[in-house]
């Protein structure tokens, strides 16, 4: 048996290494500088390496902060194209990806449609696929579903998706009817699709607009205000109509569990900041059935909220079945509708979990030779797996293993695979694919997607050809890089840093989430007292101290069912753990959120 394939050899590569960030020096220096403390200077060094921008738009998101929807490349086309429809009284078809990211933009265009330019429902069309019988973007089930309208539009507005479609927007053009896209994916390598009237993609290479990293629910909300200002000037509109400034409490939540950057992006910081700000007004039956339903202590919402509580429920739905029960959730004008559609997607959202669970499990068995081989990506296909929840799955395998991951499953096209994919920091998934296409463009005949996940459509027949060009090209862009499961901490705290001031400390330099994570930490700890707890005992509540400090502790997942912990009281943990905020009938204390522990 050689190493590669010495199952303890390999149990060894695939132990999580628990690492400091590396810190960006120069950063950290000129963030102190402008009166950030040590603490807050470290956070964004270690997350905005080589960033020589201005700080204080990062730190201190605001609206002002936003460009002007007229650099959007096709933007006043777009506009002009929406405003002659709303003028002329057109029936207008809102066609959205079915995520988090294309129901709030669908929200964001009906809304804006209906509330502000006066458009009757009854002249609005919403044209949302199903993520297993039709699949993503302008597909054909929903072309022909569009044509069989009547009375048909005669203008289809997209958003999130488009950019790739051009052979279904040229069947939707040659019937007469427009298609304005609104997109944020990468577009093709030969541009924009020339059937459509306009394409407002801020990922075009002639687009003046300053962030291409907007989700694409921003993108709509752009176009819709461009939209506004062009009937505002044609005198359509009053000067005194509303703003779409209270629509991006939808923009903040597709921004978040799109998973967009909240980076270096001036942009999406702010309307995430003011987003929640108008969030937790609780102003909209979505957001108070929501906070009824994770309880008083839920609220402020934060950006792990949405990422981590309502995201998950509206995916769950489209995961499992058509999108419109999330849809009518959000657009739900009493509290007693909002919540019985949140029944719906909370079901959902347990089944999906358990669906999940099942193909993890497999598709770890699966990984296993690729990981043996010490392969750049695992690519695995589950001949029974349910296609809404591959790139959940994904996910679970790039935080196990460390490297890239596609799950593919069987398509409802005869013959045909899809499959999601999950990427790790430097490595483009999209450009992967891209290259993988130049290799083997007969075993790659649809694909898309950004920088941290893609999607892709493959011939049952090709699939080895498929693996082996997509292994290439993963193998060429990370140039044999060591891949193993990395916790990236913070480094330490030290015992009086533990405390909700310092929680509150960090809090300050909020919204976290992707490429700004949220703080993590390292530290020794000794274990007080512990005891395993949920409905199957998987999860560990701790007692942990430091010093003089005791604290509780959580760790989510710490075992499997039946699973007894591997240390006990007294023993010394080495921990990764984040700060968090413990809220009782109105009294608040600090707990730890245990992300990874083993014996020091």
């Amino acid at each position: 048996m050689n190493a590669a394939s010495d199952p303890i050899e390999l149990s060894e590569r695939l132990r999580p290494r628990i690492l400091p960030r590396p810190r960006d020096a120069a950063l950290y220096a000129r963030a102190q500088r402008e009166g950030l403390s040590e603490l807050q200077a470290r956070i964004l060094a270690g997350r905005l390496a080589g960033f020589t921008g201005e700080i204080g738009p990062l730190v201190t998101p605001s609206l002002r902060h936003l460009a002007h929807p007229e650099q959007l490349a096709d933007g006043r086309r777009a506009a002009e194209r929406i405003a002659r429809a709303v003028v002329d009284g057109e029936h207008i078809g809102i066609l959205t990806d079915y995520d988090v990211d294309g129901i709030t933009s669908h929200v964001v265009i009906r809304r804006t449609l209906v509330e502000l330019f006066g458009v009757p429902e009854a002249k609005l069309h919403s044209l949302i696929g199903h993520r297993i019988h039709d699949g993503y973007g302008i597909s054909l089930p929903l072309v022909e579903r569009t044509l069989a309208l009547s009375p048909r539009p005669t203008l289809v507005i997209t958003a999130d998706c488009g950019s790739s479609d051009e052979p279904r927007i040229a069947r939707l053009a040659a019937a007469g009817i427009d298609v304005v896209v609104s997109d944020h994916h990468a577009l093709p390598v030969e541009g924009p699709p020339p059937s459509a009237h306009a394409v407002v993609n801020p990922t075009r290479e002639d687009c003046a607009y300053p962030d291409p990293t907007i989700a694409g629910c921003m993108v709509a909300w752009l176009v819709m205000s461009l939209a506004r200002g062009v009937l505002i000037e044609w005198g359509v509109l009053a000067e005194t109509t509303p703003k779409l400034s209270p629509w991006l409490s939808y923009v903040a939540l597709g921004t978040v569990a799109d998973c967009v950057s909240l980076g270096g992006s001036p942009a999406n910081r702010a309307v995430v900041t003011h987003g929640l700000a108008l969030i937790n007004r609780m102003e909209a039956a979505c957001w108070r059935a929501m906070a009824e339903r994770l309880g008083a202590d839920s609220v402020p919402f934060d950006a792990e909220t949405l990422g981590f509580q309502m995201g998950p429920r509206i995916n769950a739905r489209s995961r499992l079945d058509d999108p419109y029960a999330a849809l009518h959730f959000m657009l739900a004008e009493q509290d007693h509708v909002a919540s019985r559609y949140l029944d719906v997607l909370d079901q959902d959202n347990q089944s999906r979990k358990a669906i999940e669970a099942d193909m993890a499990e497999e598709a770890r068995a699966l990984a296993l030779p690729a990981l043996a081989a010490d392969e750049p990506a695992v690519v695995v296909f589950l001949d029974s797996g349910h296609p809404g929840v591959q790139g959940i799955v994904a996910s679970r395998l790039v935080q196990a293993y460390g490297r890239p991951a596609l799950v593919l499953t069987p398509a409802a096209a005869p013959g045909m695979l899809t499959g999601s994919g999950r990427s790790i920091e430097g490595l483009h998934l999209r450009d992967a694919l891209q290259r993988t296409f130049e290799l083997a463009p007969e075993a790659l005949p649809r694909f898309g997607g950004h920088r941290g996940a893609a999607g892709v459509g493959v011939p049952v027949d090709r699939f080895d050809a498929f693996k082996a060009a997509f292994l290439q090209a993963v193998g060429e862009q990370l140039g044999g890089a060591a891949l193993y499961p990395k916790i990236l901490t913070d480094g330490e705290l030290g015992a009086d840093q533990l405390s909700l001031a310092t929680l509150d400390e960090l809090q300050a330099l909020g919204p976290y989430g992707r490429e700004f994570e949220a703080p993590l930490f390292q530290g020794d700890f000794v274990v007080e007292a512990l005891r395993p707890v949920g409905a199957d005992g998987t999860h560990l509540m701790l007692e942990l101290s430091s010093g003089p400090v005791s604290l509780k502790a959580i760790w989510f997942r710490a075992l499997t069912p039946g699973e007894i912990p591997a240390f006990g009281v007294g023993d010394r943990l080495r921990c990764a753990y984040k700060l968090n905020r413990n809220r009782w009938r109105g009294r608040e204390s600090l707990q730890l959120m245990v992300e990874h522990a083993a014996p020091s």
